[in-house]
């Protein structure tokens, strides 16, 4: 009777478990209601935001529509720029803004239709913007204080998945910037339709920085550029859509391509790639030491080609080194059951490799969408020589099923040991954007960045973007600015 009484709790526990694994599930589906880009009211309020002892929180300005990055000029005041595009196929206007000390903005320069603006810099006397280039390529944008804009690079492969990101000042006078791959694993596909991308540039895919040599793995799919639902087209990698490979073919490499790190100097002039294999190299910092770190944003569970379960990196950027994309996953052989999904194992779609790729200084969560970062240098602020990365927050189902709510918050990384710690996440029994879980607390951190003194952190917040079941839904003019300080005894 005992053996029986015990499994039969076992039974139960097992349903229970499967409950919560399926309601688990269905949280993370469509959370949203009618996908609308229209403002709405957003309560803000520091305090449902948990911080470690000794910290607090304050709004620095509302109301900004899709903020992806701040800055600073020389006599400290404070700059942000809005995207212009957001995921959902929202166009709106790119500017860069001056945040007055009212809370208020003056527009400083305003872009065209090719956005999104992802991330700002000041560097002698200028302003340096990149463009990501849904339309007409990527850009590095040189914005003096009054306004006039010079392009630094342009035709940047960016009409994909992901786009032209960063910038960052090297201590060499350099600018730095990332440019993201065009697909999630390196194979077009029905998904990049969805992402809108395909029918506006069915030509499109991603570009080698060297020459490579395919292992001649195609993948079906359904040809959504057709209006017959069963039609079916068969594609390679680094090809366009609908273009198979043969195993052994060679695709040239060259300047610019997707998934790298570029630099150039700060007055213009030629570009350099610094290094590649990343997939998505959205936040640049560089370390009080002077060494250059990158956010990489991880393969989803989508496409093609889709891989389960890869955490977004932190990398320690070494020139001339291959990162691993689109093979790799943090240095380890993507073509492993570790990455299975209901389909199979990602096979290898290069059949030689530039080289073993490097171990991430940090492996953070999976679709966390771990972007813009900085470093503290300051002993008033603490935790001197760490980073502080935001992010975003998953996109599920989108990007593959989850079981909770995944980044929404800003974490500090230790990058001599990789210890990730919270730092900045909405108080609540469960994680989330506060339109989600309640309060008036943070939604989607996309930058952080530390005043010229190193006492203050700044956290741009992009705003409410449920997902609902036609996609992203960015709510216009629900962007904050955060600024974190230290009360003293942290």
């Amino acid at each position: 009777m005992k053996k029986l009484y015990s499994h039969s709790s076992f039974f139960i526990f097992c349903m229970l478990a499967l409950l919560l694994f399926q309601s688990c599930y269905k949280l993370r589906g469509h959370y949203g209601g009618e996908q609308s880009f229209e403002a709405t009211q957003r309560p803000v309020q520091p305090t449902d935001v948990a911080l470690p002892k000794g910290y607090k929180m304050e709004a620095v300005a509302t109301g900004l529509t899709y903020p992806t990055g701040v800055t600073f000029d020389d006599a400290g005041n404070v700059y942000v720029v809005e995207a212009g595009y957001s995921y959902g196929e929202i166009w709106t206007t790119p500017r860069l803004l001056k945040i007055e000390p009212n809370g208020q903005t003056t527009q400083v320069a305003a872009g065209e239709k090719n956005g999104p603006w992802l991330g700002v810099a000041y560097h002698d006397g200028a302003f340096f913007v990149a463009e990501g280039g849904t339309i007409e390529g990527g850009r590095i944008l040189r914005i003096t204080p009054d306004g006039e804009m010079t392009r630094l690079v342009e035709n940047l492969p960016s009409f994909g998945d992901h786009h032209t990101n960063g910038p960052a000042v090297g201590n060499d006078g350099y600018i730095y910037f990332g440019q993201g791959t065009a697909t999630n694993s390196g194979v077009v596909g029905p998904d990049n339709y969805d992402y809108g991308w395909l029918s506006r540039k069915p030509e499109f895919h991603d570009i080698p920085c060297e020459d490579i040599v395919l292992a001649g793995q195609n993948f079906e799919s359904d040809n959504p550029l057709t209006p017959d639902s069963k039609d079916k087209a068969t594609t390679g990698a680094f090809l366009p859509f609908g273009q198979a490979s043969q195993a052994g073919q060679i695709i040239k490499g060259r300047i610019p391509c997707s998934g790298a790190v570029f630099r150039i100097p700060a007055t213009g002039g030629e570009m350099e790639l610094v290094a590649w294999g990343f997939r998505n190299p959205f936040g640049l910092a560089f370390s009080p030491e002077g060494r250059l770190f990158v956010t990489d944003n991880a393969y989803d569970t989508r496409g093609s080609r889709p891989g389960y379960g890869n955490g977004d990196w932190l990398w320690a950027v070494n020139s001339g080194t291959w990162y691993g994309w689109p093979d790799y996953s943090g240095g380890d052989a993507l073509n492993t059951d570790d990455y299975q999904t209901n389909k199979e194992d990602p096979k290898f779609i290069l059949a030689k490799h530039p080289a073993k790729p490097p171990r991430p200084v940090a492996t953070l969560g999976v679709h966390s969408s771990s972007n813009g970062f900085s470093f503290s240098s300051s002993p008033a602020f603490g935790y001197e020589g760490q980073a502080f990365i935001a992010q975003f927050g998953d996109m599920a189902p989108e990007v593959g099923r989850i079981y909770g709510p995944v980044g929404y918050k800003v974490v500090r990384v230790d990058v001599k040991t990789g210890v990730i710690t919270d730092f900045a996440v909405n108080k609540g029994k469960t994680n989330g954007p506060a339109s989600q879980i309640g309060g008036g607390g943070i939604e989607r951190p996309i930058d952080t960045e530390f005043d010229p003194s190193g006492q203050a952190l700044y956290v741009v917040d992009f705003g409410i973007m449920p997902m609902t079941e036609k996609g992203p839904a960015p709510r216009q003019a629900t962007g904050v600015l955060w600024k974190i300080t230290s009360e003293g005894g942290n």
